[in-house]
């Protein structure tokens, strides 16, 4: 049987956030208004197609205290009470009045756990005891879950309470909690109940693995962007007498276009692996992740700095001239690979602040072709990798209860490519440059995508 959890709790206390975020179902109604959710929904987490646990949203309670009171008055022994829940439920399943307390209850007849969610950052109250104690008489498995929504902090005074009415008690923010949080909670779901430790532990597998390869798959979004950006170009015919000036300026900013088309729609697939679809970019960081592609402040953060600029071009120069060592059978003695390194170094500083190459060509039968593009600047692909790389985290790391825009602050002097071991950004820097000179070997696709991979996950952020 797959393990069910009715999450309760009183109204507005972030019983909805909680399921969201361990549904990965962005979908869900969150709101600050008491009451947003009215029925019980049920909510199965799927991985590949199969259900993994079942997650009960509940209304919150109404009237506890009546609820308590008919149930206190049947009442004669211990092992009664649990017969007497459901006796209330079945006994006004169709009066309006009891209609949430109805609602929240009858998961848990059908044998769901119970998650109960208070907020730590208000005080405790009296008025919350008969909650506890109409859960306590249903003689299910229960956690409680503390949930920080605003300020304050009445954790221990909460924490005193639970510990009398749960075997476990847990902190947790359900709009904040990362992956590793949110694992961690599950692990403890295993502990309420001996039946749902194993399904519980291969839910837990089941979550890292899809990580792994949420990861993987990310990575090679991001890399066939850059494939693909990195060799974008526009052409148009020019006509006897026409003055290319003009149609190189549209070019160039059809060009632009599509690379940002380009970016947004790897930014598309990147958010649905993580099953965010319909994250926006906050206004406030529009230096970050919503500044153009073709801005200046956009290369300073996103590229490297001039002076690991160099030092790239100078690797990538020598692996190239390296390339001539080795046809002539070492007989240079190295000589190809300092010169290579030379012009390397050379055109990765000279060449930083032209963006694409232009020519006009002929062509067999008479006429002029105009072609701007591909992009030829050597910062142009450390930014576009910068980029994916940014968002890709605060995508990855968002849970999804979390409702504004995604936010990041990066110093604007920080260079973020910077922060890249030296191995691999000389790796990366040696498999851009291939790219640019035009290999399309399947081989070197994959090693950037393993390339960028690896830098998903690291976190030099």
């Amino acid at each position: 049987m797959i393990p069910t959890f009715a999450v309760v709790g009183h109204p507005n206390k972030g019983k909805s956030s909680i399921v969201a975020t361990l549904a990965e179902d962005d979908g869900i109604a969150i709101g600050p208004t008491p009451g947003t959710t009215r029925e019980a929904q049920q909510y199965v987490f799927r991985l590949d197609g199969e259900p993994h646990y079942v997650l009960v949203d509940t209304p919150g309670f109404q009237r506890v205290k009546a609820v308590f009171d008919w149930l206190q008055a049947r009442a004669t022994g211990a092992h009664q009470r649990s017969g007497l829940v459901e006796e209330f439920v079945r006994v006004h399943a169709d009066d309006d009045r009891f209609r949430d307390e109805c609602a929240l209850l009858q998961p848990m007849i059908d044998g769901a756990g119970i998650l109960y969610v208070v907020d730590g950052a208000k005080p405790y109250g009296p008025e919350y005891e008969l909650e506890m104690q109409v859960l306590q008489w249903t003689g299910r498995p229960r956690m409680a879950l503390i949930n920080l929504i605003g300020e304050g902090d009445y954790v221990e005074q909460w924490r005193q309470a639970l510990d009398q009415y749960f075997s476990i008690v847990r902190v947790f923010d359900a709009v904040h909690a990362d992956f590793s949080k949110r694992i961690a909670l599950l692990r403890g779901f295993g502990e309420l109940d001996e039946s749902w430790r194993e399904p519980i532990d291969r839910a837990v597998a089941a979550l890292e693995k899809e990580r792994d390869r949420r990861r993987e798959r990310a990575g090679a979004e991001i890399a066939d962007c850059l494939v693909d950006t990195l060799n974008i170009s526009e052409r148009a015919t020019l006509r006897p007498g026409d003055d290319a000036a003009g149609p190189e300026m549209r070019l160039t900013a059809a060009l632009q276009d599509r690379i940002r088309k380009r970016e947004a729609r790897a930014r598309e697939a990147v958010q649905g692996l993580y099953r965010h679809h319909g994250l926006q970019h906050e206004v406030a960081t529009a230096q970050l992740l919503d500044a153009d592609i073709f801005t200046e402040e956009g290369w300073e953060l996103f590229g490297l700095s001039h002076t690991q600029l160099v030092i790239s071009g100078v690797v990538s120069g020598a692996v190239a001239g390296g390339g001539i060592d080795a046809l002539l059978g070492g007989a240079t003695f190295l000589l190809g690979a300092g010169i290579g390194a030379l012009i390397g170094g050379a055109g990765a500083w000279f060449g930083s602040d032209r963006l694409a190459k232009v020519e006009v060509l002929g062509q067999s039968l008479g006429g002029r072709v105009l072609r701007v593009g591909p992009v030829t600047s050597p910062n142009f692909p450390w930014v576009m990798l910068g980029r994916g790389w940014v968002h890709h985290r605060l995508v990855a790391e968002r849970n999804h209860a979390r409702r504004e825009a995604i936010s990041l602050e990066v110093a604007a002097d920080q260079h973020l490519m910077d922060a890249l071991p030296d191995d691999l950004r000389k790796r990366l820097g040696v498999l851009f440059k291939r790219i640019v000179g035009g290999d399309r070997d399947p081989a070197t696709r994959r090693a950037l995508c393993a390339r960028v991979g690896e830098l998903l996950g690291t976190d030099y952020l």
